[in-house]
């Protein structure tokens, strides 16, 4: 028995039922929960379908923030002809041109995959499942291609004697005729393997796991009539049909992690936020209740003789409507009504779990609440949205770093910068408005900067910075 599919496969396992929780909850399914069994019998199925769902805003208020604008080389050191050439005097002009050689290549490589779309999907993956991850391979032309995976279909397994590298990685699926196709990848190698029956339910054992190879004798749907062209990769066939070579020394698995301790998964943003949003759900059923059986006023009546029908009960003298006039000929008969119950206190408890979901979650309470007064300043906003920015940043610095790593490993494929260390460019999660972005510009001047420097720094290019200098005649 392989004991890294084993290890896969149990892997696996244990995280399906925690992803599988926190997409429920970003959906709305969220576990109800009743005050007493009487309660749940008497209205679980009448709220069933019910929810509050504030989840889905937690997750995508990041999401927004997270948007990759592209890559720029990160130094010098890494790149063998800028370190010659540095040392012939020539190093300044070469890196920059390596740079935007570089970066040009990393912007039609993420282009052609459709990232602009794609990288939003990664990261709602990694905010709600607490892990994402791409694979990067090449395509039958040799075109480096990220394939997006679902955190339910992947683990890694992280080298303990390199941290932050990954020793080898294992992706499942399940074909259209049933069976589980498993791969895993080494940074030598990928083998591939295939169920050897049917699978209905969960995930086999390990050893119910055989090579893909032409004698499997099985198909794949969208396959050629051969099974050897599964197993064609690179141009050649390997003498082990179900092995694969990785001549890149790299495993091509690429993990996103959120909010992750070191060397450990990821955590979904809403692993805090389910208990909070369960206490929502609680008070707005009780409210719920509430208006239907108690917050309509009751009315009463004494002094009056009860009617009895046939089977010993008493018939109700009354009909309440408002179409309806109560008479009674004893001049002693009284009538009066009850109290409805006031609903201001359940809004109150409904309100406060929102403030708890921001304070759990570190979003803004904005987010949440819709303003009846005036709506905050620039200045209110800004404060508030503090501790959020700096989660936003946070996740620029790990899911940055991880895009970087795919981007090289994507050039590398391709044979463009191999070298060269990347560093992921994001837009400014907090953007100033054009009148304060100008004024810091003035003030920096004010304080000594140069001139053409405040022009570039303005949005100006080189050129019109160049020509603006020399028509004014400051120098």
């Amino acid at each position: 028995m392989n004991k890294i599919i084993d290890k896969a496969i149990t892997n696996i396992r244990l995280n399906a039922e925690r992803y599988a929780k926190a997409g429920r909850y970003y959906n709305g399914q969220h576990d109800l929960s009743f005050a007493s069994e009487k309660f749940q019998n008497t209205f679980g199925s009448l709220f069933r379908e019910f929810a509050l769902n504030l989840c889905p805003v937690i997750c995508d208020a990041v999401r927004d923030k997270l948007r990759v604008t592209g890559f720029s080389v990160e130094d010098t050191g890494g790149n063998a002809t800028v370190r010659k050439r540095a040392r012939e005097g020539e190093g300044t002009l070469v890196h920059t041109r390596v740079s935007a050689l570089v970066a040009s290549h990393a912007r039609r490589i993420w282009q052609q995959n459709r990232m602009g779309t794609r990288v939003g999907e990664i990261h709602k993956e990694a905010l709600i499942y607490g892990d994402a991850y791409m694979i990067v391979w090449p395509d039958e032309y040799g075109a480096a291609t990220f394939y997006p995976n679902k955190a339910a279909n992947i683990t890694v397994a992280m080298d303990e004697a390199s941290p932050g590298s990954v020793a080898w990685a294992a992706k499942v699926w399940r074909t259209a005729d049933k069976h589980v196709r498993l791969n895993l990848f080494y940074p030598d190698r990928i083998e591939k393997f295939i169920s050897r029956k049917e699978v209905e339910g969960g995930l086999p054992d390990a050893d119910g796991f055989a090579p893909l190879t032409a004698s499997s004798n099985l198909k794949v749907q969208g396959s050629k009539s051969s099974i050897e062209t599964w197993n064609l990769e690179l141009g050649t066939l390997n003498r082990e049909p179900w092995t694969v070579p990785n001549p890149y020394g790299i495993v091509p698995v690429f993990h996103f992690a959120n909010n992750a301790d070191l060397g450990a998964l990821g955590r979904s943003e809403l692993e805090s936020a389910m208990p909070v949003q369960d206490g929502l759900n609680k008070s707005v059923l009780d409210m719920l209740v509430a208006m239907e059986f108690a917050a309509y006023r009751q009315r009463w009546a004494a002094g009056i003789e009860i009617k009895i029908d046939e089977n010993g009960k008493a018939i109700a003298p009354f009909k309440a409507g408002i179409d309806h006039i109560w008479i009674s000929e004893n001049p002693g008969a009284r009538f009066g009504d009850f109290e409805a119950t006031e609903l201001e206190q359940f809004l109150k408890v409904k309100d406060s779990f929102r403030v708890d979901m921001a304070s759990v979650t570190g979003t803004p309470l904005h987010y949440f609440l819709q303003h009846s007064g005036d709506f905050p300043s620039g200045a209110s906003l800004k404060k508030a949205e503090t501790r959020f920015l700096a989660k936003v940043r946070d996740r620029h610095e790990s899911f940055g770093q991880v895009w970087a790593d795919a981007m090289s490993f994507a050039l590398m494929i391709e044979g463009k910068g191999s070298d060269t260390r990347l560093i992921t460019e994001w837009e400014d999660p907090a953007p100033m408005a054009e009148r304060e972005f100008l004024e810091n510009i003035l003030l920096k001047k004010q304080i000594g900067l140069p001139v053409e420097q405040a022009l570039l720094e303005a949005g100006y290019g080189a050129a019109d910075v160049k020509a603006m200098v020399k028509g004014s005649g400051v120098e």
